[in-house]
């Protein structure tokens, strides 16, 4: 080969260079030599004109240099920086492969003004992602990167960032299936995230998030006598053992109620129908604030009725007839037991009273402190929105409680 004739490895492409192009393969080999050949500073310069360089250089230069430059364990930041901000291509390249990323390289990537959301949904799928990365991904509400970070089994996330999710999931409701799978989420965001999840996952959260409270029963044991004698002045210890103790009824409402108890409300409903009056008297009779009450009865799916009454101790019985105080269906046309009604008297029967009662004390703001500002949003988008499938008169019930009780 004469001297006139370029190398294979330097030939340039059709229309380009060739100086140009051999140049660039060279800083590029000269940035990948080991620190027993180059020192830190050089590596830096070296990197510094290779910036210059690329600046000006195609597409496919950027890309060749990228492929060459993503395996290294050592890479000038100012470069690193420039691929990273590049086309999704190019920038992806460094996403994928380059380990020498810090934290900071990879939030300023998804951050910049010039980053595309195809950028933030490669990099939602890099290996080991630390929970400042998966925050600051999550934070942009892109569904699908949200997806590609719930699915990332090695990436780590922060309760903010489930938080977050959580919230966007009530607007996406297919997130919901993926964050049942991450072991992050705690049974306070799940309890929220309920009420927007399909039929599917709801039993999901009932089987793995409804938890005993029997440990901290059995701890609280005698604070409860203390309390007793103190006459519940203290309006802190008397918060947490409402949530701990094991009566779900609130005794003091029956000597209130037109009713001689939760049964005997249940069954006037059932007789005559729901109204406003006797689904105040059954919430205050349940231990719960009307507008949970409301919530409650107004939603479509139908499972927190069951939990309401395996936690209140009411039976199956009286589950069916407080079923048919909202005009619930029964049967199909066929004559066979509908689907959502079947649904419901399982939910009823496969958790024990306890659980049942952690879920409903949840459900009625007792920890409220423990949601973020976030997921208290989310919870009250949706409390016109679970009144949709009543009937004129029971929505016209159910919203008036709602607007009476609002906190």
């Amino acid at each position: 080969m004469s001297e006139s004739e370029p190398s294979p490895e330097d030939a340039a492409p059709k229309g380009g260079f060739r100086a140009r192009h051999a140049l660039l393969k060279r800083l590029a080999d000269v940035v990948s030599l080991p620190t027993t050949r180059i020192n830190a500073f050089e590596r830096s310069v070296t990197g510094d004109l290779l910036v210059e360089m690329l600046r000006l250089a195609s597409h496919e230069d950027r890309k060749r240099v990228a492929a060459r430059l993503a395996p290294l364990a050592e890479l000038p930041n100012a470069l690193a920086r420039m691929l990273l901000h590049d086309a999704s291509d190019i920038a992806g390249l460094l996403i994928d492969h380059c380990a020498s990323l810090t934290d900071a390289d990879l939030v300023a990537c998804a951050c910049a003004r010039d980053a595309a959301v195809e950028h933030r949904f490669l990099m939602a799928s890099r290996r080991g992602l630390s929970e400042v990365v998966t925050e600051t991904l999550i934070s942009f509400g892109e569904s699908h990167v949200i997806e590609a970070v719930l699915r990332n089994t090695t990436a780590r996330l922060s309760q903010t960032a489930i938080e977050g999710a959580v919230s966007l999931s009530r607007h996406d409701r297919g997130l919901c299936h993926h964050l049942l799978k991450r072991p992050e989420l705690r049974p306070s965001s799940a309890y929220v995230m309920f009420w927007w999840c399909e039929p599917d996952d709801r039993r999901t959260i009932l089987q793995r998030f409804a938890v005993s409270r029997e440990v901290m029963q059995e701890v609280a044991e005698d604070v409860f006598a203390m309390a007793a004698d103190e006459e519940w002045a203290d309006p802190v210890s008397h918060k947490a053992l409402q949530f701990i103790e094991r009566r779900q009824r609130n005794r003091a409402a029956v000597e209130k109620s037109p009713f001689d108890d939760l049964e005997q409300a249940i069954a006037t409903a059932g007789a005559d129908g729901m109204t406003r009056e006797t689904a105040t008297e059954i919430a205050h009779l349940s231990g719960l604030k009307p507008l949970t009450g409301a919530k409650i009865m107004g939603d479509p799916g139908g499972e927190p009725l069951a939990i309401l009454c395996k936690a209140t101790g009411l039976s199956k019985g009286d589950l069916a007839l407080l079923w048919r105080s909202m005009r619930r269906p029964e049967f199909t046309a066929e004559g066979d037991v509908d689907p959502v009604w079947e649904r419901v008297q399982i939910t009823y029967d496969m958790l024990a009273v306890d659980r049942t009662q952690t879920v409903l004390r949840y459900w009625n703001w007792s920890l409220s402190s423990a949601l973020t500002p976030a997921l208290l949003r989310a919870i009250r988008e949706g409390e016109e929105e679970a009144l949709d499938d009543y009937s004129t008169q029971e929505r016209a019930a159910m919203l008036a409680l709602s607007e009476n009780f609002r906190p």
